[in-house]
Order: structure tokens, then C-alpha cells, then sequence
């Protein structure tokens, strides 16, 4: 089960023998979920459904809260040890922000009896005494302020500060989160524990008919760079695009590039670009994809590209290595740290750099081969059982 529909989000939790025995007294954990439907990302949305559907199934001694809003779909099945709290939506203001943080969560907490407060969203109440550990997953307004709007900046500029002084324990979803917290925040180090994502595992090969299929649907045939993800200006598309005209001029290929993703709403400009891009005919646009048929695509593509100026997780990168393909990432993202030379790197900033790489990989069939080869064994590594496990130690930490 994932959460994907943008209207309706339910977290689904199955309880089965337990795996590890109780570390503390039997608690009552409230989770605010609002933070992985708020966040664009369908990685991030994963990762917290995988990793709290374990740690309810290996912890039946304690019981879950899992807060949402109004989209909330109240027919999800639960297991016997969680239950789901309807508690509205703090909306996109920074003033409900606060009042949500420091009027709303205090009382769902007292009212629940709650002995410890899990925030997915980076924020946390600083008017509680419940314990509180804090998921972090974005940290881009602070090397790219200009791609936030400026009230969410102000917010960020005054607050995590003291969400991160508050929170007894958190959580960095990578090195690059967990690096950016010490150094620009100088948070304590045994305070921030680094807990890295896993591939989902819907994403996996296809057979050279689905491949076929998919391209005569999508490209007529033709072989596709993809990029998946969210449209927007830290997404550095722009520049992707300017790129991708140099492969055309250079290479004279049939090569498409698809984007599959949605076009946030104050992007709008990026389709006014399209509208009079050289290549436009060559350029496929996804911007509602059923996971299922993302699964298809992505294992269809030529290869992945993600050329982000910001990329503190790097899941897409490791679902397309499980789904063999070959993967071109920004070198300053949080892929490197896990891909390391398994992937093909490019620098975001410079365009003739990304084209390069582009037309690298499409040159060399035997570089393509061994990137597979050893992105396979890369997204391997990774499991969803141990990222459940840090999760729970770094959430203990909490009650320390």
C-alpha cells in the first residue's frame, strides 16, 4: 500500500508477532502524519509508512496515534495496537503553522495522554512537555532561500532553531540532512541519528515486452531519459532542459525525455517555457502517474536523471537501481552517499556538464551495463526492516 492520491491519504498498519521485546513501559506514542501528506514527495511519503508499519508490528506493548487531516480516509484498516486521530489541517500559513504547533498539538497530546510526540513534518510544539522527536527531511531554504517563498522563509529562519533545540531527539533522513543540522545549527551530535531510506519494492525490472509496450505508449517507440518528481525550481529542469537541447544538436538521436511529475502551483511559468522550447516535440509530459504505471516507466527509461541543485533523500535514484536501469544524479545530493559508483554524477550548475553526461552514458553501452550491474547491488543493501529498527532507537532516545 503506498500513499499517493493527493486527496485522500490513509495509513494502513497490520499487526503480526512481535519481533523485538519491549524496551519501556507500555507507552502511548502520537505520530502527526500531516507532515508526510503536506511534503510533495512520494519518497517521503514511503518512508514513513514502511518504517511505522514495522515498528507498530514489532512493538504491540505500546500503542499509536497517528494524527492526519481532513483528507484522512477513516475506513483504513488498523491494527489492534494504533488508531487514527481525524485533527484538521494546519493549512500553508505560517501563522496556522504556529497556532497548529503550540495551541493544537498540546491539546490532541493532553487529550490522548500521550507519552511521547513523533513529528513528521520538522516541526515540533514548543509549548509541550511531552518528549518530541523530530523527522527532517528538507533542509534547501537554507542553501537555496530563493526557491522558497519568503513568509515559509522567515518561519524556517526563526523556528527550526528552536524546533531542533527543543526536540529531545531527531532524525536526519541522510548524511546530507544529518551534516547540515551539525553545521549549521551546531546541534549535538549524539542528539541527530542518520536514518537512510530504502527503495520501494513495487519498483522492479519489467520484461523487454512491458519495455517495448510502455515506449510505443509513452515515446512511439523511442528510448527515454525520465526524470520523477516533483516540477519546481530546485528541481533545476530548466537547466535540464537546456541540456538536453545540446544532446539533441550534438547527437542528432531520437532520444526523448520524459518528466513525471506534478508542476507545483507556483510554477506555472515552467509550462510557458515548454511552450516554445526547440525540442518540445521530444519532450513527454506526466503530470498525474499512477504508481503502477510509474513502475512501467521507470523501468522502461534509458536511464534516470535527477540534475536537483537540492536532494536530501535520494530514494528515485535507488528505485531506478532496483529496476535496472542507470542513474545520472546531481553530485551534491544525498545519493552519492549510498550510489557512490553505482551512478553517474553531473555537476547541476553547469549545463554543458549535464549534457556531457547524458551523452556519455548514451555513448557507452558498457559503462550503461556495469551502472545496472552495480545499482543493483547497491539497492540491495538497502532494507526497509533496518530503517525501521534506527527509526525506533533514534524514537527511544526521546524518552532518555
Amino acid at each position: 500500500m503506498r500513499l499517493l492520491n493527493k486527496k485522500v491519504y490513509s495509513v494502513i498498519f497490520y499487526l503480526e508477532t512481535p519481533v523485538h521485546p519491549a524496551t519501556f513501559a507500555p507507552m502511548r506514542i502520537v505520530i502527526n502524519t500531516y507532515g508526510t501528506i503536506k511534503n510533495t514527495s512520494r519518497d517521503y511519503i514511503n518512508f514513513v509508512y514502511e518504517s511505522f508499519k514495522r515498528i507498530v508490528k514489532d512493538h504491540p506493548e505500546h500503542e499509536f496515534i497517528f494524527i492526519a487531516d481532513k483528507y484522512f480516509n477513516q475506513d483504513a484498516i488498523v491494527a489492534e495496537n494504533s488508531i487514527q486521530v481525524l485533527s484538521g489541517s494546519p493549512g500553508n500559513n505560517p501563522i496556522t503553522w504556529k497556532w497548529w504547533y503550540d495551541v493544537k498539538i498540546p491539546a490532541l497530546l493532553k487529550k490522548n495522554k500521550a507519552d511521547l510526540f513523533v513529528s513528521c513534518d520538522g516541526c515540533c510544539s514548543l509549548t509541550t512537555k511531552v518528549p518530541q522527536c523530530l523527522l527532517i527531511n528538507d533542509l534547501s531554504f537554507l542553501s537555496f532561500p530563493e526557491f522558497v517563498k519568503k513568509s515559509h522563509l522567515l518561519f524556517y529562519k526563526r523556528y527550526v532553531p528552536k524546533f531542533l533545540q527543543k526536540a529531545k531527539s531527531i532524525v536526519a533522513v541522510s548524511e546530507v540532512i544529518k551534516n547540515e543540522l551539525v553545521k549549521n545549527y551546531g546541534a549535538a551530535f549524539e542528539k541527530v541519528s542518520r536514518v537512510n531510506s530504502a527503495p520501494a519494492e513495487i519498483f522492479k525490472a519489467i520484461s523487454n515486452t512491458e519495455k517495448i509496450l510502455t515506449k510505443e505508449k509513452l515515446t512511439e517507440g523511442k528510448e527515454y531519459f525520465l526524470y520523477a518528481g516533483p516540477i519546481r525550481p530546485d528541481k533545476n529542469l530548466i537547466n535540464l532542459l537546456k541540456a538536453f537541447s545540446i544532446f539533441k544538436k550534438t547527437q542528432q538521436s531520437s532520444m526523448k525525455l520524459v518528466l513525471a511529475g506534478e508542476i507545483i502551483k507556483d510554477y506555472k511559468s515552467f509550462s510557458e517555457n515548454l511552450k516554445t522550447y526547440k525540442y518540445r516535440n521530444d519532450i513527454v509530459m506526466l503530470q498525474e502517474v499512477a504508481e503502477i504505471e510509474l513502475v512501467k516507466i521507470m523501468g522502461a527509461a534509458y536511464a534516470l536523471i535527477n540534475p536537483s541543485f537540492y536532494d536530501g533523500f535520494g530514494v528515485s535514484a535507488l528505485e531506478a537501481m532496483q529496476a535496472e536501469i542507470p542513474v545520472l544524479v546531481s553530485e551534491n545530493t544525498a545519493t552519492k552517499e549510498i550510489a557512490r559508483d553505482a551512478a553517474l554524477y553531473l555537476n547541476p550548475s553547469i549545463i554543458s556538464d549535464i549534457a556531457t553526461q547524458m551523452m556519455t552514458l548514451y555513448k557507452d553501452e558498457e559503462l550503461r551495463s556495469k551502472l545496472i550491474e552495480k545499482g543493483k547491488l547497491v539497492s540491495e543493501k538497502q532494507s526497509w526492516d533496518n530503517t525501521s529498527k534506527l527509526l525506533w532507537q533514534s524514537i527511544e532516545k526521546s524518552l532518555v
